[in-house]
């Protein structure tokens, strides 16, 4: 799994009016648990472009008041107006301790079903799975290059070593669909009525009425 390194000062002081002040410096209130101790801390808010905006997962090599930790990021709170981010919360992640995390999903190569009109739809782009941290892949990727129109791969199609998968088995994470545009081949065999030839005359119906007979 990749990894990125940020770095942060301890907070000495805590609570809303800190974290108010903090951000209007430029500076984004953290939070690191699931260690021996909770960390609180503060860093520079670009140091999460690489990290938030990209549906990659990464590992965050944390530097703290002289200490190092390795860490995934578990919950990022953003203004619901700007998008300015607010909060971070960070699990410390530790060798042969499983942790649960959400991978991108990613799709490689061109599925036949495409090329003869299909569509494909993506349902899933993340998927959330539980095991050891030095198990975590960088993304699910899954292969579409033999799917036909009508082929479905679900949660329970797939499996990563030494991962469990956590969503429902039945869910589907990638389809092939017929489209509109796709004409329906005629089935062998099939016949359509034939129509009358030019200028031919239509044959009478068979409930038609005789002319009435003219009295004498």
């Amino acid at each position: 799994m990749k990894s990125v390194a940020i770095s942060g000062s301890i907070r000495t002081s805590v609570g809303k009016k800190d974290a108010k002040g903090l951000r209007t410096t430029g500076m984004v209130p953290c939070i690191l648990y699931g260690g021996t101790e909770n960390v609180k801390f503060a860093t520079e808010e670009r140091a999460f472009k690489t990290l938030v905006y990209t549906p990659d997962v990464h590992i965050v090599e944390l530097e703290l008041g002289g200490k190092k930790y390795n860490a995934i990021m578990k919950e990022l709170q953003l203004h619901p107006v700007t998008d300015k981010i607010l909060h971070v919360d960070f699990l410390e992640v530790v060798a042969g301790k499983s942790v649960t995390i959400e991978l991108p999903v990613r799709f490689e190569g061109t599925a036949p079903g495409v090329r003869n009109g299909g569509k494909l739809i993506r349902k899933m782009r993340k998927i959330a799975v539980n095991g050891p941290v030095e198990k975590l892949p960088d993304a699910l990727t899954i292969d579409v290059s033999k799917m036909e129109i009508g082929d479905t791969v679900r949660v329970a199609d797939v499996s990563i070593d030494g991962l469990t998968l956590l969503d429902k088995p039945n869910i589907t994470i990638v389809a092939v669909r017929v489209t509109r545009n796709v004409v329906e081949e005629v089935k062998p065999g099939a016949t359509t009525a034939a129509a009358p030839a030019a200028g031919a005359a239509a044959a009478p119906a068979a409930d038609a009425k005789k002319p009435a007979e003219k009295k004498k």
